[in-house]
């Protein structure tokens, strides 16, 4: 495998798409090994698309696009201004509550980020807010989104770790409030230090707050219907994605009346665009998968972690550490899809808990879109608001170090992850 790896590595500097390069590399490794029938490829390609559980990814897609041409994004903005304009760093504040309502419509970091810029970034850029902190807690505002549901992050980790995916949306609430805390504190103490103002001065009203709780209203309940459906039995992971779909629909047509059939072509185009990437991707990382599990690639990382160390705390927070660095190369998405079947096994043999693990680790392999070299998030917002990477790098290291201080505490804490999927599920 160390061949494989050399040349994915590789071809990921050379600029080859990710998809590509996983399937390439993962075609020279039979290469390497004669001996295997060269149907190999093909059968766990296509078989990898058969998984009955991967159909909620194209469905939340869809419904996240519907979702977005609903009307549903101007009403979160205005009850996030409601919530928490009034705090030092007005506007920032305002993106961070926009990021954590937002969570259950776009399940995407990158999709998130990239809505928000266009949505605020020049309004805070003309209100006094430096380029490079603009566009540091636009993109990072967005590491909320993987972990609310229904984030496509979970959707993958717990089909490839066979690991309980209500329970993975049950466990994001709290680390999203918690990053949600983490980033606002770090946004107060910077705008504290510039003399960043409040969005607004005055206590809004109970009729305004009313009427900004009532237009999100329908967007909040669609995280507390996935649950329950799920709780209850009513649907299974994959229905819930259909559920999800008409739920959108019904908003956008009948209770918003905002979707037109305009919206309605668009919302599935670019659908087509997102659900094709991503199932191409996942598709080819079958071929890459496949070398791992043959290899014994999880039985010798685990060898050498605990080589290191046999205490779990220890080891969640080595693996935390290689999946960030290895993200600052990679796609979040990808690292989920490659590193599951690595890194749950180790941690499952040291104790972990499947969905405790799971959380941290989406958080770390959704930190690599906020830095670089290759933070697909970072180039959108840096792209759309024109931030030169040097400022963007400089000015959101204290939103970097919240997350990293937020995720050592999930980490040593398991009960603030295990404590709402208990709950609910027992």
């Amino acid at each position: 495998m160390l061949i494989v790896t050399i040349a994915f590595v590789v071809l990921i500097l050379m600029g080859m798409p990710i998809a590509f390069a996983i399937g390439i590399s993962g075609a020279l490794f039979f290469a390497q090994h004669p001996e295997l029938p060269f149907t190999i490829p093909v059968q766990v390609t296509v078989s990898q698309t058969q998984n009955f559980a991967l159909l909620a990814i194209p469905l939340f897609i869809v419904a996240g696009n519907f979702m977005n041409r609903s009307g549903i994004t101007e009403r979160l903005l205005d009850l996030a201004s409601v919530l928490t304009g009034r705090l030092r760093g007005g506007l920032a504040q305002v993106s961070l509550a926009l990021s954590a309502l937002m969570g259950g419509v776009s399940g995407s970091a990158i999709a998130d980020a990239a809505m928000q810029s266009r949505m605020l970034g020049d309004e805070m850029t003309r209100r006094g807010f430096t380029r490079g902190f603009t566009a540091g807690i636009l993109s990072y505002g967005a590491v909320l989104t993987p972990i609310i549901p229904p984030g496509i992050g979970m959707i993958l980790y717990g089909t490839i770790g066979q690991v309980s995916i209500g329970r993975l949306f049950a466990a994001g609430f709290v680390p999203a409030l918690l990053l949600w805390i983490g980033l606002g504190f770090a946004v107060w103490l910077t705008a504290r230090r510039r003399g960043y103002q409040p969005q607004r001065r005055t206590r809004p009203k109970f009729g305004e707050v009313t009427r900004a709780f009532t237009g999100g209203i329908w967007a909040l309940l669609f995280p507390v219907f996935l649950l329950v459906g799920l709780r209850m039995g009513v649907f299974t992971p994959s229905e819930i994605g259909a559920f999800a779909v008409l739920y959108a629909l019904f908003i956008g047509v009948l209770v918003y009346r905002k979707m037109r059939m305009k919206g309605f072509v668009e919302g599935l185009e670019s659908s087509l665009a997102d659900v094709g990437s991503v199932m191409f991707l996942i598709a080819l990382s079958a071929i890459f998968s496949y070398g791992i599990v043959l290899e014994q690639v999880p039985e010798t990382v685990a060898g050498w972690i605990v080589g290191l160390t046999d205490n779990l705390t220890g080891a969640m927070i080595l693996i935390c550490v290689v999946v960030v660095v290895i993200g600052f190369f990679i796609d979040a998405t990808v690292l989920i899809i490659m590193l599951t079947p690595i890194v749950l096994p180790v941690a499952r043999d040291l104790g972990a808990d499947p969905v405790h693990f799971g959380i941290v680790f989406i958080i770390a392999a959704t930190i690599g879109n906020f830095t670089p070299p290759v933070g697909a998030a970072m180039y959108a917002v840096c792209s759309i608001l024109r931030c030169p990477i040097g400022e963007y790098t400089r000015e959101s290291a204290p939103f970097l170090a919240a997350v990293v201080a937020v995720t050592v505490l999930l980490i040593l804490l398991p009960s603030l992850v295990l404590f709402v999927p208990n709950l609910i599920f027992g």
